[in-house]
């Protein structure tokens, strides 16, 4: 009854850059407030629509993308990249698992990241820490390093001509299911994960050889030729979300029009803190981090706070346990929620609790432990009678080598070949395709179950 926009600066607030010139700040994100919105309200209560289906168990929720965007890493074959292996991926769970599959990118404003801590020290030197190309620079030096509100205007600027080739992308033909071998990434063509999926290709070829017999064409159905793809991101920086929530001139409503889809991260969630009351307040769908030090207890709190009414698609639960944890923090979470007869989705993020340190001092995520995970999350949910809505991956298009493991082996004395992040280690093409093909088989297999 007492939210505004602005309720949440009264409340205490984690991992938030300490910006030294404050009143450039209050300038910028005034700046920001007269800017125009990166998305619609309406884009949202359709993507909130069909996260209610997800909610049912009548469609699966694909999120995926970059583990930190990077201004240096700005460009169009970038951005076309990630977008073609989410496409692949979602036809190869639709065609696979006969379900609708909703499709959102951490794209368009996923730059800033939590820290474990506030200083980095190298050789005795101690720096502010990285928190991502829209607070300070990776470079370690202090003027790199130094929170300049300036980054959060080229952000908003980097998100607009992202969201600009998403929406060409979605719309414009790429999306064409017609053109579903070209969806394939060049550098895994010759893979195991790249004949299989030609062959799904092939059996989708004939499908729509008999659809456009009978007289449905991509020509004259929507569904065929474009595609829906929403965009998100965690929202760690308050107060330049602040400046984006618009109230809707249809519903009255407050919405986020930063992104689709907004996340409270799992070290920003507290119940009487500044992220919770942020997003309390708006009207899209929005997700929450769910570790190992969540108890269930509080859990319905929270949901209490972010979903009242319990409202199917408000709500998605990101679980990140890791492999060797999630049979133990996972059940109490799904038994407290069902026994309250909550309606969220459930989504795995199989990435974060998996991150090891190689022998070879690289951060990496071992590909049988993302795989553990997932299959666990399905196997768990499958057990206690929930249904198990998405996946929240990181991964990119690119040819990196930062995940070791999948069908290319890569070990950990390839790990420095293509190392590219500016953050945490991603899948590649290659390996988000051969997990696709495990999801499909795991949504086949709660089917016929």
């Amino acid at each position: 009854m007492t939210w505004t926009p602005d309720s949440w600066r009264s409340k205490p607030i984690q991992q938030q850059p300490d910006y030294p010139d404050l009143p450039l700040l209050s300038e910028v994100e005034k700046e920001l407030a007269s800017l125009p919105p990166l998305v619609f309200a309406g884009e949202a209560r359709r993507l909130r629509k069909q996260l209610e289906a997800v909610a049912k168990g009548e469609a699966f929720l694909l999120q995926g993308g970059d583990c930190a965007e990077s201004f240096a890493e700005f460009h169009v074959d970038t951005i076309r990249d990630t977008f073609k292996l989410l496409l692949q991926m979602a036809v190869i769970l639709t065609y696979g698992a006969s379900m609708p599959v909703v499709k959102v990118g951490r794209v368009a404003g996923q730059f800033a990241k939590p820290r474990s801590e506030n200083f980095e020290v190298q050789d005795g030197v101690s720096l502010p820490s990285y928190r991502g190309d829209n607070v300070n620079g990776m470079a370690f030096d202090a003027k790199s390093r130094t929170p300049d509100p300036k980054r959060l205007v080229r952000a908003y600027n980097q998100s607009a001509q992202t969201l600009n080739l998403l929406r060409a992308f979605a719309q414009g033909g790429m999306a064409n299911l017609e053109q579903v071998h070209r969806w394939n990434l060049e550098f895994i063509d010759d893979s195991m994960q790249s004949e299989r999926y030609e062959g799904l290709a092939r059996d989708i070829d004939s499908a729509l050889a008999f659809i456009r017999a009978v007289g449905l064409t991509p020509e004259t159905n929507r569904e065929l030729r474009e595609t829906d793809f929403y965009t998100s991101h965690e929202a760690l920086l308050p107060g330049f979300e602040q400046a984006f929530i618009r109230v809707d001139s249809i519903s009255g409503d407050y919405y986020a029009t930063s992104a689709h889809m907004l996340w409270i991260g799992d070290r920003t969630r507290q119940i009487d803190g500044a992220h919770v009351e942020l997003l309390k307040g708006v009207k899209n769908p929005i997700g929450l981090k769910c570790g190992p030090s969540l108890e269930p207890e509080e859990l319905i709190r929270l949901i209490a706070a972010l979903d009242p009414y319990n409202d199917p698609g408000r709500l998605t639960l990101i679980t990140r346990h890791g492999a060797k944890d999630v049979e133990r923090y996972l059940p109490p979470l799904i038994e407290v929620v069902e026994k309250e007869g909550l309606d969220v989705v459930w989504s795995c993020d199989p990435m974060h609790g998996n991150t090891i340190v190689s022998s070879n001092g690289y951060k990496t995520r071992p590909f049988d432990l993302v795989i553990s995970e997932i299959r666990s999350f399905f196997a768990i949910h499958r057990s206690m009678g929930s249904h198990p809505g998405g996946v929240h991956i990181e991964l990119t298009g690119q040819n990196v080598t930062e995940c070791t493991g999948g069908a290319a082996q890569i070990a950990e004395e390839n790990l420095g070949d293509r190392y590219h992040t500016h953050c945490d280690p991603r899948l590649n093409a290659g390996q988000s395709i051969e997990l696709a093909f495990l999801l499909a088989d795991e949504l086949k297999a709660m089917s016929v179950g």
